[in-house]
C-alpha cells in the first residue's frame, strides 16, 4: 500500500506470525487476536495503537449484535426454568426406545435447544451436566458419551437462531431471515446424522434402551413442552416474516422466557433468574470481547489489502461453483481448528465473499457451507472447546475421546458435502417460503 512502511506480505507475516506465537504460549483467543495487531499498529506509522480500542469500539456499535446477549438470556431463563427437563421427557418419549437410547435422547434434546439456545458452548455445558453422569451409570463408554455430547452441541451453531448467523448477516449484510431458513434442512440432516451414528454404536456395544413410551404418556410430554417449543417459532417466524428484526425477536424472547418460566412452569425463583443473567454476561462478554478483537485483526487485513491480494492468486484457479465451495470449506474447516467460530467469521469470511461471488455461489449458501465447516473445530483440538467442556465435566482428557468423535464427524462431513455440492439442500427453504432473501 502507497505510503505504508510494510508491504501486505510483510505485514500479513507480522500478524500470523505474532498470533502464532502467541497462540503457541496458550494465550486466550482473544487476547491473542488483539495483541498481534498491536507490532503494527506500532511499526507502521500512519497508524496509532488508538486504532486498536476505536476499531473494536466501532465493531460493538451494531444493533444487530445486541441479539448476541439476549439469545443467550432466552436460552440460560428457560433452561433455570424448568424448560429442560420438559424438553428431555419428550425427548424420551420420543427416541428413548431407539438402540443407544440415552444417547438418542442427547441428540435429540440437542436438536430442541439448538432451537433456543444458539450457542454450542451453552448447549455443551448444559447437556454434559445432564448426560454424563447418567450415561456412565448405565454403561455407556466415557469416550462415546464425551463423543456425542460434544458433537451434538455443535448443532446449535447450526440450527436456527444461530448466533453465527446473526454475527454473519451483520457482517456481510446478509438476511437474517434468510440464514434462519437455510440452516433447518443442515441442522436436521446432522442430526439424523448423529442419531445414525449412535444407533449403530449401540447394536456393535449392546448400549441399553427405554421401553417405548405409549401413545398417551408422548402426548402428555408434548402437551406440557409446548410452550418451550413455541419459542423457536416465535425467534425464527417473526425475522422471516418481517414483524421485527433480530435484535427484536431475541428480546421478544427473553420476555416469552420469562413468562413461561416464572408463570407456566413456576420452577424459575429470583436465585434462579439472577443465576441466568450472570450466566449470560459471561458467555456474552466472551463472544463479544471475541467479536471486537477480531474486528481489529480484520481490518489491519483490509488496510493492506489483503484479502484481495488472496483473492487475485486464487482466482486463477478458475474454479466453478463446486471447487469454490470445497475450497471455502477446506479454509473455515483450517480455520474453525484454532480459532473461534465467530473470529474466524470476521477475519475469513470478508476475504472469501468475493472469491464466492466470483464463483457463482448465492451469499445464503456460502454462509451455511462456512458456518457447517466451523462446527468441525468445535469438536476438534487445538481448540474444540465443546469436547473441552464435555472432557472436563467427565474427568477424561481429550485425547481419549478423540477416536470416537473422529468417528462421529464423517456423516457430518458427508453431509457437508451434500450441501457443497446440491446447493439446492440449503436454498429450498429460503426459495419456498421468501426468495426475496436469496440473491
Amino acid at each position: 500500500m502507497n505510503g505504508s512502511v510494510l508491504s501486505p506480505v510483510m505485514a500479513c507475516v507480522v500478524l500470523l506470525g505474532t498470533f502464532g506465537v502467541l497462540m503457541a504460549m496458550r494465550l486466550p483467543i482473544a487476547f491473542a487476536l488483539g495483541l498481534s495487531c498491536v507490532p503494527i499498529l506500532v511499526i507502521e506509522p500512519r497508524l496509532d495503537t488508538v486504532v486498536l480500542m476505536s476499531e473494536t469500539f466501532n465493531a460493538y456499535n451494531s444493533f444487530i449484535l445486541l441479539a448476541v446477549p439476549f439469545f443467550l438470556l432466552t436460552a440460560n431463563l428457560m433452561n433455570a426454568g424448568g424448560t429442560t427437563d420438559r424438553l428431555l421427557r419428550l425427548s424420551r418419549a420420543m427416541v428413548g426406545h431407539f438402540p443407544g437410547g440415552l444417547a438418542q435422547i442427547n441428540v435429540l434434546l440437542s436438536v430442541f435447544f439448538a432451537g433456543i439456545s444458539g450457542s454450542a458452548t451453552a448447549d455443551a455445558a448444559s447437556q454434559s451436566k445432564i448426560f454424563l453422569d447418567a450415561q456412565k451409570k448405565e454403561g455407556y463408554d466415557d469416550s462415546f458419551s464425551v463423543s456425542i455430547t460434544a458433537v451434538s452441541a455443535v448443532l446449535s451453531n447450526i440450527f436456527p437462531p444461530s448466533i453465527l448467523m446473526v454475527v454473519w448477516g451483520g457482517l456481510l449484510t446478509v438476511s437474517i431471515g434468510g440464514l434462519f431458513l437455510a440452516g433447518i434442512i443442515p441442522g436436521l440432516l446432522v442430526g439424523l446424522a448423529q442419531m445414525a451414528t449412535v444407533h449403530v454404536y449401540a447394536k456393535l456395544r449392546n448400549y441399553p434402551t427405554y421401553k417405548r413410551a405409549t401413545f398417551k404418556e408422548f402426548l402428555k410430554s408434548l402437551w406440557v413442552s409446548i410452550p418451550a417449543l413455541t419459542t423457536p417459532g416465535i425467534i425464527i417466524g417473526g425475522k422471516i416474516f418481517g414483524w421485527f428484526t433480530a435484535t427484536e425477536s431475541a428480546c421478544i424472547a427473553v420476555l416469552y422466557a420469562l413468562v413461561i418460566s416464572f408463570f407456566v412452569y413456576r420452577d424459575l425463583d429470583l436465585r434462579g433468574f439472577y443465576g441466568a443473567l450472570v450466566d449470560t454476561g459471561k458467555l456474552a462478554g466472551v463472544a463479544l470481547f471475541c467479536v471486537g478483537t477480531a474486528s481489529v485483526f480484520g481490518w489491519i487485513l483490509a488496510y493492506y489489502k489483503i484479502p484481495e491480494a488472496v483473492l487475485a492468486g486464487v482466482s486463477t484457479w478458475n474454479m466453478g461453483l463446486t471447487a469454490t465451495g470445497f475450497f471455502i470449506v477446506f479454509v473455515f474447516l483450517v480455520a474453525g481448528t484454532f480459532l473461534d467460530s465467530i473470529p474466524a467469521i470476521i477475519i475469513c469470511a470478508p476475504i472469501l465473499e468475493p472469491l464466492a461471488r466470483h464463483g457463482g455461489m448465492d451469499p445464503i449458501h456460502f454462509a451455511m457451507i462456512s458456518i457447517v465447516s466451523l462446527a468441525f473445530g468445535l469438536v476438534t483440538p487445538p481448540y474444540g472447546i465443546t469436547l473441552s467442556i464435555a472432557c472436563s465435566v467427565a474427568g477424561i482428557r481429550m485425547r481419549e475421546a478423540l477416536w470416537d468423535t473422529n468417528i462421529m464427524l464423517l456423516p457430518m462431513l458427508g453431509v457437508l458435502m451434500l450441501l457443497v455440492i446440491w446447493p439446492e439442500t440449503v436454498l429450498f427453504l429460503p426459495r419456498l417460503i421468501s426468495p426475496e432473501f436469496l440473491k
